[in-house]
């Protein structure tokens, strides 16, 4: 086990990327704001420094690990022996201090180390014997996923801490309760924990899985191969691990007559965030962002301003970072950017697209044309998937996204990127499909 030094709470920083200019009569605001968080805890997908606290301050993070054990686990039985291994190398990945539990998931949850509704600290003796407890775990029962999630918010909101997080593994759809069931857990456990989700095989269902990660604010990913599930359990902990601060939003104030279009993240995933807005006075909301580390992330707001004559000038949004505290207060992180509007008879000012905001339109468009394409696939429209897809090899190329094209050429030929031209495959590995599908929301970031 490494021996950390203590890290410092990240410092964060707010950059702001617009064309300002607007015709005369112009309504419509865009711009992207880079936040930056220096100096925390994951640098990449590697822990650098993680937190570690003196003796009577208490851990800094809990987790709880749900292992599905359905019966489709035991086929071929190398899964779920993969997935003991797995949660064993997550374990190992546990500094000291840390709470953690795991909980194995049928059409119920039931907690396999340390149980009885309690939270082990991490340690060389409780990791130790959790590993013992996984050689416990067998393959049998059914899916109920929204109880797993339901069971490990109880086990979390016991640890008093500031950054609780799930890992959750599932081979299978979830049979065993209803979406709406599922989908009442999600909102019960939204803003109380992140959650990262990762399917294993290819007979699991893509939207159920990264339908949990966008509610959740974790990351979603298919691991097609079994034998992966170790390394990829041990990327998640280490980047868990390096987590310094949750419960961060971005507050958006709009002056008075102007209305918010849209927010949303554009970098290193695609994620709608203006339906989550939550208010926080007057002509203010917040925004959830989930707990950062040392890393950087995009985001794309759209505000539409009252019109105004040309030499006018005004403040069109300005935007700070706060994160939540106990009881229901609100502590300001010190940054702050402003969204300006000035309008202008310049025709080339006021027509020009900032750089940026060109960009992660682009890549937001691109990610839904890749599941507007599949979708269309499955139902046998094949025209207009081609049409979709086509238009998404188009986009990737232009934008130097050559993991997601990659992936496509996995579902198409590509005839000409340039114009989008492309032919479905006739035969598709459903693992490719998958992993197109599921990967569609990760976007290359804009060389500022």
């Amino acid at each position: 086990m490494a021996i950390f030094a203590k890290s410092n709470v990240p410092q964060f920083s707010v950059d702001v990327y617009q064309n300002e200019y607007l015709p005369e009569g112009g309504r419509e605001v865009n711009a992207v704001v880079t936040v930056t968080a220096t100096g925390g805890g994951t640098i990449g997908s590697a822990v650098a420094a993680p937190h570690l606290y003196a003796p009577g301050e208490g851990p800094s993070a809990a987790v709880v690990l749900m292992v599905d054990c359905s019966g489709s686990m035991d086929h071929p039985p190398t899964k779920m022996r993969n997935a003991r291994d797995a949660t064993g190398a997550a374990i190992d990945t546990l500094r000291d201090g840390v709470h953690f539990a795991v909980v194995a998931g049928t059409h119920l949850a039931r907690e396999v180390y340390p149980g009885d509704g309690r939270l082990a600290v991490a340690g060389p003796d409780t990791r130790e014997q959790a590993k013992q407890a996984l050689r416990k775990l067998s393959a049998g029962g059914g899916t109920a996923i929204g109880t797993w999630l339901r069971r490990a918010d109880r086990l979390l909101a016991s640890a008093d801490v500031a950054i609780r997080h799930g890992i959750l593994l599932t081979d299978g759809r979830n049979e065993h309760e209803s979406p709406e069931d599922l989908r009442a857990a999600l909102d019960a456990c939204a803003g109380r924990f992140t959650c990262d989700a990762r399917g294993v095989g290819t007979d699991w269902e893509v939207k159920e899985v990264t339908g949990i990660a966008s509610a959740l604010l974790g990351t979603a990913d298919i691991v097609a191969d079994p034998a992966g599930l170790a390394a990829d359990f041990t990327r998640m902990m280490e980047t868990a691990m390096g987590k310094e601060v949750a419960d961060v939003s971005l507050r958006l104030w709009t002056p008075a007559g102007a209305t918010v279009t849209f927010v949303k993240q554009v970098a290193p995933t695609v994620e709608e965030l203006t339906g989550r807005r939550t208010e926080a006075g007057p002509r203010t909301g917040d925004y959830p962002l989930g707990s950062w580390g040392d890393e950087s992330r995009d985001y794309h707001l759209c505000v539409a301003v009252p019109p105004a004559a040309v030499g006018r000038e005004m403040l069109a949004a300005r935007v700070s970072l706060v994160i939540s505290q106990p009881g229901g207060s609100v502590q300001s992180l010190g940054a702050q950017g402003l969204v300006r509007a000035v309008w202008t008879d310049d025709l080339a000012a006021s027509t020009s697209i900032n750089p940026q905001v060109a960009h992660y339109t682009g890549q937001a468009e691109l990610a839904e044309v890749i599941q507007e394409g599949l979708d269309l696939r499955k139902v046998g429209d094949m025209d207009g998937a081609t049409a979709k897809l086509g238009r998404a090899v188009q986009l990737a190329s232009a934008s130097g996204n050559a993991d997601t094209a990659k992936l496509l050429a996995k579902v198409v030929d590509v005839v000409d990127a340039a114009t989008g031209t492309v032919r479905l495959k006739t035969k598709v590995e459903e693992a490719d499909e998958m992993t197109l599908e599921t990967r569609s929301t990760k976007t290359v970031r804009v060389k500022k």
